[in-house]
């Protein structure tokens, strides 16, 4: 477990670029029940990098011992800034294409591989998932109108036609990745990443995902209260740009 590596914008991509080399990132704030679960499943079909984002559990422990790559934050700065980490020691790491994945069990393994699949096939920089066009299970409908408005607003602020503008389920190639510098620390860094696509231009699409929203997801980080601080963090951080 180590902290993470600072990443040179000019590094070349492996001499073996041919060969995908995955890597899943996935930040992780008191997870401990879960994060091992979530990192064995994933690692046979591709390396996985968690940073612990502060947490006062055994998250980092966990990871560890099922075999993922951990990186430890000595404060809980947000999802945002532990996302940055993990990209960063990815790209290090040699990583042609990079999934972002939540620790909390509530993405599924089969959308990640099929959306890095699609990168190659379609030659797309990202693939974002879209709970929208596949299915969000156990969804209120006072949060799905929350997040509704905040695809809206984020539609508006950067000139994109997305149906789910706040999905953590990412597959990025390497070239696009580098291209990532995050300075929402929270959770408007969702925002941020589409506003980086608009802005450099990469070839996107959205791919249909499950989101499983379980009594342990709900209670942990999926409440409303959250998805309305995530708008306000929306508001606030276009204001000040």
């Amino acid at each position: 477990m180590s902290e993470a590596p600072k990443v040179n914008e000019r590094e070349p991509a492996p001499k073996d670029a041919g060969a995908r080399r995955l890597w899943f990132v996935i930040p992780a704030f008191n997870e401990g029940s879960r994060i091992g679960e979530v990192a064995a499943a994933i690692l046979p079909h591709g390396s996985v990098v968690v940073v612990d984002d502060g947490s006062s559990d055994g998250t980092a422990l966990a990871a560890h011992a099922a075999g993922a790559h951990v990186l430890r934050m000595p404060l809980n700065r947000g999802q945002g800034a532990a996302l940055q980490t993990g990209l960063d020691y990815a790209l290090k790491e040699g990583a042609t294409h990079i999934v972002t994945f939540d620790a909390d069990g509530q993405h599924r393994l089969e959308d990640a591989l099929r959306m890095v699949e699609r990168l190659d096939r379609d030659d797309l920089d990202i693939v974002l998932g879209s709970r929208f066009l596949g299915a969000a299970e156990n969804l209120s409908a006072v949060r799905r109108l929350v997040l509704k408005a905040g695809t809206i607003f984020t539609n508006v602020t950067t000139g994109l036609k997305l149906t789910d503008t706040h999905n953590g389920l990412r597959a990025i190639r390497r070239d696009a990745a580098m291209k990532i510098k995050l300075t929402q620390d929270r959770m408007a860094h969702a925002s941020e990443i589409l506003e980086i696509i608009a802005e450099k231009r990469l070839k996107w699409a959205e791919e249909p995902v499950t989101i499983v929203y379980t009594a342990y997801s709900l209670a942990k980080g999926q409440r409303l209260g959250n998805a309305v601080r995530i708008l306000e963090e929306l508001v606030w951080g276009r204001l000040i740009r």
